[in-house]
């Protein structure tokens, strides 16, 4: 990420898409519910572990006082949530923004659980994060509040306990000063306490790309089965963030047409292909695409129902459902966002014949080489980007494999899938281990 503007006893009940309030389709844990009570009823799930597997197992809501460069004081709200830590250390991003909630750090936590079993990686989930305006704020005031939170909720964090990462406007920096406070309590320096961070400081080499990347990977992997190569594909990337402009640079690479793109200030559509090296550069300088020449201007909703054979949301929750999933001409969707399909959209998908690669396994990339550089800094040997990379293609393939053949063996969705995947290796878990009392 660039520099700051850092800115019940019953068995559980399948709850069809068909039946599917409002407010699931517009809140992103709702939605995340309804697949992981739909994996339950398939796995036949004990209703104790259903129990427990549907709830988070620490909450943490503090307060996060700090001294602004005008000397006024001014307490902000951060959270901390733990949802599943039976697998190993809880692992999971913290974010700066107006919109933080703890309903929606509760289910990004529970998403980075099932996320982290899917591609078995030794990792729980959690997230965190704090209700602010980065974009109002000096970069002075984001380190006190940085440091502020990290302070907060320092026990609970640890290499064997929690593990934070960038997420919405936090970046390498606010990695590092949180590794740094966290090393000045402990009296030690502390590297494998955050991922995320500078190379210099321990990062991996390969992190920034990771989740672009493994997109790529997945993507490579779904169309061949649907009889077709990424060479000569035709890809719609909604979100032109880091995940975004690498995927997309990454599949232009591999011989893709990238045909559209598009972010905050609108879309751009060339259907011979878009210069993704000349987007990326014009970005940098410009920080959106708004203003290039060389591409004919398309709303950020059309874009989404484009004649394509990939489509890569990107960007945010939410952004196919019922009203727009019946004009999406993709054959394959990968989702490259956290929720960008809600369950509506999912059975109108299905239904269409489009390949969904779900979120927990498209964009696993970057936590499984946010692993890597976890092992990397607990070892204290760093690997080459060769082998980085080599290594998340295994995992993001070997994964991709073992979706299919749960969605062959039960029939299901290759979301559904993903979750019996997720939810069964949690489980399993927590049968080994026991319940102590």
């Amino acid at each position: 990420m660039s520099e700051p503007a850092i800115k019940s006893d019953a068995q559980p009940a399948v709850i069809r898409p068909d039946k599917e309030t409002f407010l699931a389709e517009e809140n992103p844990f709702e939605a995340m519910m309804e697949r992981f009570d739909h994996a339950a009823q398939l796995l036949s799930l004990d209703p104790g572990l259903y129990k427990v597997l549907r709830h988070p197992e620490k909450q943490i809501i503090v307060s996060v006082p700090i001294i602004r460069d005008s000397g006024e004081l001014e307490v902000f709200t951060g959270y901390r949530v733990l949802y599943n830590t039976s697998r190993g250390p809880a692992k999971g991003g913290i974010r700066f923004d107006l919109n933080v909630t703890l309903e929606e750090v509760k289910a990004l936590a529970a998403w980075m659980t099932w996320k982290c079993a899917l591609v078995n990686i030794p990792f729980g989930g959690s997230k965190g994060g704090v209700v602010c305006d980065p974009a109002s704020m000096s970069l002075g005031e984001l380190e006190r509040v940085t440091r502020r939170y990290t302070a907060s909720i320092i026990e609970t964090l640890g290499p064997d306990s929690d593990v934070p990462a960038p997420d919405v406007n936090t970046n390498e920096r606010v990695m590092a000063w949180i590794m740094d406070t966290y090393s000045m309590h402990t009296r030690h320096t502390v590297t494998a306490v955050v991922t995320g961070k500078p190379v210099e400081m321990g990062g991996s080499l390969g992190r920034r790309e990771a989740t672009g990347r493994g997109c790529m990977f997945v993507t490579r992997e779904a169309l061949a089965r649907v009889g077709q190569s990424l060479k000569g594909a035709r890809i719609v990337v909604q979100g032109f963030g880091n995940v975004g402009s690498v995927s997309a640079d990454l599949m232009a690479k591999e011989g893709a047409s990238i045909v559209a793109v598009s972010d905050k200030s609108g879309g751009l559509h060339n259907p011979k292909g878009l210069d993704v090296p000349d987007l990326i550069k014009w970005v940098k300088e410009h920080r959106q695409l708004a203003g290039y020449l060389r591409a004919e201007a398309v709303a950020n909703d059309a874009l989404l129902t484009l004649d394509c054979d990939v489509l890569v949301p990107a960007a945010t929750e939410n952004v196919i459902t019922r009203k727009n999933a019946g004009q999406i001409k993709a054959k394959v969707i990968c989702e490259g966002a956290n929720g960008p399909t809600t369950a509506a959209a999912d059975e109108i998908l299905e239904k269409k014949g489009v390949f969904v690669i779900p979120d927990i396994l498209a964009n696993a990339g970057g936590v499984t080489v946010s692993y890597f550089e976890w092992v990397q800094d607990r070892g204290g040997y760093f690997w080459d980007e060769e082998t980085v990379n080599r290594r998340l293609e295994s995992i993001m393939t070997r994964s991709f494999a073992e979706t299919m053949a749960m969605a062959d063996k039960h029939t299901v969705s290759n979301r559904i899938a993903c979750y019996m995947l997720a939810v069964d290796r949690v489980a399993a878990m927590h049968r080994l281990r026991g319940m102590y009392a």
